[in-house]
C-alpha cells in the first residue's frame, strides 16, 4: 500500500508540473497572439495618420515584442521546471533573460530609428514634401550609435564583466585620441552645430565676407560641407570652419533691396525737387515694389560732377533673375522721369580753372 501510494505520488506530480509547463507555454502563445492582434489594429490606426513616429513605433514593435514575451514565458517555465531538478541553474537562465531583454529592447530602438528615417524618406518622395533629408540620416545615424554602445555596455554589466577599468581606459584612450584627433572632432562638432542651429540646409546659397565661400549648398556630412560655386566648382570646407567666421545666407532673405544713385546735372538744380517727387510716386506705384517697406527717394548729396539723388527701395521677389528685370524696370522708369523735366543724367566731368596772370610769372621763372 505504502508502495503504491510512493507511486501515485511521485507520477501525480510529475504530472502537476509537465501541466503547469503546458499552461505557461500556451498562455504565452495567447499573450503572443493578443499582442499581435492589437499591433495589426493599431496599425491600421495610425495609417490613417499624417505623422510618421506611430507608423514606425508599431512596425518596431512586432518583432522584437514576439521575441520578449517568448523569453518572459521561458523564465517562467525555467522557474517551474527549477523546483523538479537538483541543479540550480535558475541565476544563469535570469543572467540570460536580462541578456536577450535588453538585445530585445535595442533591436527595437534600431529598427524605430530606421523606419522613421525610412519613411520620412518615404514621404517627401510620394507627397514632394520638403524634408531635410541630411538632417534626419545624421539623426538615425547618430541614435543608432548610441543604442549600440550603450547596449554593449549593458550587456557586458549583466554578464558580470567589469566595465569599471574598461570605462576608465576609454576614458584615458578618448582624451589621448582626443589631441591626436582634433581636427577630425573639431570638425564633427562643427558638423553637429550645422545640424542642431541650421543656419543653411542643402539647396541654400550661402556666401562668407570672411572666406572666398560663395555658393549653393550641395552636401552636408559630419567632416565637410559641399558648396558649387557659381563658375561651377565643387568647394569642400571642414566643418569646423564655420564656428569661426561669418555665414550670410541670402537664400533665406525676404526681400531684395534696390539701392542705385542717379545723378543729375549740376544746372538741372531747379527740377531736381519734381523728379525726386515722381521718381517716390513712380516707386509708390510699382506693382513689383513692397511699399510696406522701406521706400526712401531723397537728394543725398552735392558730389563731384552731379547732384546725387538717391533711391533706396525693396523689390516683392527675391529671385535673382526677376530682379533684375525689375531693377531695369525701375531705371528705365527713372530716365524717362529726368527726361521728360527736360533734364539729364549727368556725365563724369571735371572742370580746370588756370589764372592767365599766375601763368605768365611761372613761364619767365622756369625753376
Amino acid at each position: 500500500m505504502n508502495r503504491l501510494s510512493l507511486y501515485l505520488s511521485e507520477h501525480l506530480g510529475l504530472e502537476l508540473w509537465v501541466a503547469s509547463l503546458l499552461v505557461i507555454a500556451l498562455a504565452t502563445f495567447l499573450v503572443n497572439f493578443i499582442a499581435q492582434a492589437l499591433l495589426s489594429r493599431v496599425e491600421r490606426i495610425s495609417g490613417k495618420t499624417q505623422t510618421v513616429w506611430d507608423d514606425a513605433l508599431v512596425q518596431a514593435a512586432r518583432s522584437p515584442l514576439r521575441v520578449l514575451v517568448w523569453v518572459v514565458g521561458l523564465d517562467f517555465m525555467a522557474s517551474v521546471l527549477q523546483r523538479q531538478v537538483d541543479a540550480d541553474f535558475i541565476q544563469d537562465v535570469r543572467r540570460t533573460r536580462d541578456v536577450l531583454a535588453v538585445i530585445c529592447v535595442s533591436w527595437f530602438l534600431l529598427r524605430f530609428a530606421r523606419l522613421v528615417g525610412h519613411n520620412v524618406e518615404a514621404r517627401r518622395r510620394g507627397r514632394g514634401e520638403e524634408v531635410d533629408t541630411t538632417t534626419f540620416d545624421a539623426l538615425v545615424k547618430l541614435a543608432c550609435l548610441v543604442v549600440v554602445v550603450v547596449a554593449v555596455i549593458t550587456v557586458a554589466q549583466t554578464l558580470g564583466f567589469q566595465i569599471s577599468g574598461l570605462l576608465a581606459l576609454g576614458g584615458v584612450g578618448g582624451i589621448a585620441v582626443g589631441f591626436a584627433a582634433k581636427d577630425l572632432l573639431a570638425n564633427f562638432f562643427g558638423g553637429l552645430t550645422i545640424y542642431l542651429d541650421r543656419p543653411f540646409s542643402v539647396g541654400d546659397w550661402i556666401r562668407s565676407p570672411d572666406k572666398a565661400i560663395e555658393g549653393s549648398v550641395e552636401y552636408i556630412s559630419w567632416r565637410h560641407t559641399r558648396i558649387r560655386g557659381f563658375n561651377k566648382n565643387p568647394i569642400y570646407v571642414p566643418n569646423s570652419v564655420f564656428t569661426n567666421i561669418v555665414v550670410e545666407n541670402p537664400s533665406r532673405m525676404t526681400h531684395r533691396r534696390l539701392r542705385e544713385t542717379i545723378g543729375v546735372r549740376f544746372k538741372d538744380f531747379g527740377v531736381v525737387e519734381a523728379i525726386v517727387h515722381d521718381i517716390r510716386a513712380m516707386l509708390a506705384a510699382h506693382e513689383a515694389i513692397d511699399n510696406t517697406q522701406t521706400t526712401i527717394v531723397n537728394l543725398n548729396a552735392f558730389g563731384p560732377s552731379s547732384l546725387e539723388v538717391m533711391v533706396y527701395a525693396f523689390t516683392t521677389t527675391t529671385a535673382w533673375v526677376p530682379f533684375q528685370h525689375i531693377k531695369q524696370d525701375v531705371l528705365l522708369r527713372i530716365g524717362r522721369i529726368v527726361a521728360a523735366h527736360g533734364a539729364e543724367i549727368a556725365l563724369p566731368t571735371q572742370t580746370v580753372r588756370v589764372d592767365a596772370q599766375d601763368e605768365t610769372p611761372a613761364l619767365l621763372n622756369p625753376a
